[in-house]
């Protein structure tokens, strides 16, 4: 175990290894499908043992199972999570929001800007002002591309809009 990685997390992972290896139907069947020996698969399996399973096997005990318990522990040790691979209506009004977004904080970018500039002199606490508020606008223009590439993916509908 790493002095970087907290005890718990490590636990964390070694339950969803044990996770992993009972759904894909023990430490036999595990060892077969991971191409491992039962011994290397019996040690990810123990809560005692040090040893983490490596990224192929963790990657073909998933397949197998169809379920990412492993990959979401990591995911979550990293600050992120898992979703699903279905959009649909979500991404409509994700696109919608997500273009909203973008309109409110251009709009306080251009508001922040008029007003700093108006007296013709631009302090460094207005400047500071106006990188905070570009930096929002970045922010939402990049959910905004993200929602913009799930649509593509499952088209956009407007509900209520002309025919």
């Amino acid at each position: 175990m790493s002095d970087k990685m907290p005890s718990a997390w490590f636990y964390r992972l070694k339950a969803a290894q044990r996770d992993l290896i009972s759904r894909a139907g023990g430490i036999e069947r595990s060892a077969e499908i991971a191409s491992l020996s039962k011994s290397q698969i019996g040690r990810f399996n123990n809560a005692g043992d040090p040893e983490l399973m490596p990224l192929s096997a963790v990657l073909m005990l998933e397949a197998e199972c169809a379920a990412p318990l492993v990959t979401q522990v990591m995911a979550e040790l990293n600050g992120r999570r898992l979703a699903d691979a279905e959009v649909g209506e979500a991404a409509n009004a994700c696109i919608m929001a997500s273009h909203a977004e973008v309109v409110v904080q251009a709009g306080e970018l251009m508001a922040k800007g008029a007003m700093a500039f108006a007296d013709g002199r631009l302090t460094p606490s207005e400047a500071a002002g106006i990188d905070r508020q570009a930096a929002s606008l970045e922010h939402a223009v990049s959910d905004l591309r993200r929602a913009a590439a799930s649509a593509r993916v499952s088209g956009l509908t407007v509900v209520g809009g002309a025919k």
